[in-house]
């Protein structure tokens, strides 16, 4: 984990779920973060990639979710 640095945006704190099978209408287990302010970036529906990285994850953006994040500067 690195934690704040040049060129890091704080969106907020998010709510972060593990989200199991057959509880609360999930069909698969999954990982919800939730957290409004992702959705100025990625929107209901659209779908990105995520990978490991030491200390936690990163999302990955298509080129329409950069541009998106890049004019929140």
């Amino acid at each position: 984990m690195s934690g704040p640095g040049e060129g890091k945006i704080k969106l907020g704190k998010a709510d972060i779920y593990l989200h199991l099978k057959g509880k609360s209408g999930a069909t698969v287990t999954h990982i919800d973060i939730e957290l409004p302010a992702l959705n100025d970036i990625i929107k209901p529906g659209e779908s990105t990639y995520v990978g490991g990285k030491k200390g936690g994850v990163f999302l990955g953006l298509k080129s329409e979710m950069i541009k998106r994040a890049e004019g929140k500067k």
